[in-house]
Formats: C-alpha cells, structure tokens, sequence
C-alpha cells in the first residue's frame, strides 16, 4: 500500500511527489542504453554509443538541411480526405485527426524550398510519425508538387524517405501514388536535373517500389531497413533463413541497391556536395 497516495493529503503530496518528463531519457532500441533527451537531440538524434539512427521528425530534418534552418513551405493542392469512407476500429477521419494533431503536419510529406550552403534545393520529407509515412492521395499529391516545383525552380530535389508502404484505408486510390509519382520523376529527369534520394529507417512497400528507387543517387542511413516486404514475411514465403543483415543499408550497399551510406552528421555535406556535382556548379559556391 503506497502511504503517499492513501494517507497524505492531495495538498501535501504534491510537495513530496514531483512529476518527471517522459521523454527525460529516451532508451536506445539496439543497445539498451539511456540517453538524455538534450544530448540525443543536440547529436542529431544519433545514439552517441551505439551509433543507432533513431527517426527525426521532418520539420527538424529541414531544420538541419536548410541554411540556417530557414526554408520556405511548398503548398500543396488539397485532396479528398477520406475517398472510401474507411473504418476499422476507428474511423480513418479520426486517424487523420489524431496523426495533425500530433506531428502538426496536414500529412506524411513535408516540402520545402531554400539554400542549402547556398545553392537553391528543393526536399520532401517523409515523416513516419505520421501513419508509419504511408502513401496515400495526400502524400502523392505532395510528391508530384514538390517534383514539378523543382522542375519549374530550376533546383535539384532531394527526398528523404521514410514509410511503411501505401495508406491502405485509401485502396486504389492509394496505389495509383505510384505511377503519378513515377511520372513527375520522369518530368524532372527531362529537364536534366538532380534527383537524390536519402532512404531512412524504415522504408519499404509500395514507396520502394516506386519514386524511393528511382534517383539518381541513392544514399541510406546506417542500419536503415529498406525494402518491398519485411524480413519475416520474406522467410515465411521463401522458407529459408535470410543472410544477417538482409535488408539493411550496408547489406543492400554490399549488393547494388544503395550507392552511399551516410552517417546523419555528414549527409548535410554529402548532399551539398552532390546536388553541386550534379549540377556541375563549382565548389566556391558552397557557403
């Protein structure tokens, strides 16, 4: 029986019991080890031990990107909220709610536009925090206006990816992302400029077998699980045991799929570097 709840009053118990934040120390899901949330957020969200790469929210990965973490927003043209009028245990419309309200995004795809070491980007981010950073119409529609305002700005577009695959409460209309997104890659591709692609812990379904594979450039972050299906769904269907680390950047950088892994503390120089490669503009213009 605990005496401060049952015998002392409200008054005073409020004086001896002190609430502490939950998010204080945040755990490390490889390692075990705590980590306190400042140090964790001041090293970009990387476990200083560990070296695991836990997931960034998009605002802050624009943050870090962005010269001076400045940028401007790319609107996006609305769509139809809830085309199936979908229910499972909740209705979607409640899901979306909830997921805005959270991350304070209106969907899984952030886009924005500005100087990064002063050379014009665009980047789309991919949160996962939002419905697992599934694709759905809204976050389709996102890709496809951050693809043709780059193609009209003149500015390499990079994309941080992040998902668990295509929205199911939007069926078709969910998959049908994949060609239109396809498409205004395709339309970028024509006007000769940079498409580069950063795949992120965890990024797999119907957003790998679509735009997440198609850049110019793919880089991953370290330990990120990148693929179609799971692992497990894999070794169900197959009935072998997969190699260790199947599906995991380095694994799949061994193998053909990725072209870079890149530690987050240097992705913002690695993609700098790369959008003026591809550009062909010279290094002095980098700030």
């Amino acid at each position: 029986m605990n005496w401060i709840s049952n015998v002392v009053p409200p008054k005073i118990r409020s004086f001896l019991r002190r609430e502490t934040p939950e998010n204080l120390w945040v755990k490390c899901p490889e390692s075990g080890q705590l980590v306190f949330h400042k140090d964790l957020e001041a090293n970009h969200f990387v476990v200083p031990g560990s070296g695991y790469h836990m997931r960034m929210s998009a605002k802050l990965r624009m943050a870090t990107m962005f010269d001076d973490g400045k940028w401007d927003e790319i609107a996006v043209p609305d769509v139809i909220v809830d085309p199936l009028k979908f229910r499972d245990e909740k209705r979607y419309i409640d899901k979306l709610k909830e997921a805005r309200l959270r991350t304070g995004m209106a969907d899984a795809v952030q886009l924005g536009y500005g100087l990064l070491q002063g050379a014009s980007v665009t980047i789309a981010v991919q949160d996962f925090d939002f419905i697992g950073g599934s694709l759905g119409l809204a976050a389709g529609e996102a890709m496809v206006a951050g693809l043709e305002s780059a193609a009209e700005r003149g500015s390499p577009f990079v994309l941080f990816a992040a998902s668990g695959g295509a929205r199911m409460q939007e069926g078709m209309f969910s998959l049908m992302q994949m060609p239109r997104t396809t498409i205004a890659v395709q339309r970028l591709r024509a006007k000769k400029l940079p498409y580069i692609v950063v795949l992120t812990n965890p990024t797999t379904g119907g957003v790998t077998a679509s735009y997440a594979m198609l850049g110019d450039v793919h880089l991953a972050e370290p330990g990120a699980l990148i693929g179609f299906a799971g692992p497990r769904v894999i070794e169900q269907t197959v009935r072998e045991k997969l190699p260790a680390g199947f599906q995991r950047a380095e694994y799949l950088k061994d193998h053909g799929m990725v072209d870079v892994v890149v530690h987050r503390k240097d992705m913002r120089e690695t993609v700098a570097r790369l959008c003026r490669l591809l550009t062909n503009a010279p290094a002095a213009e980098a700030a």
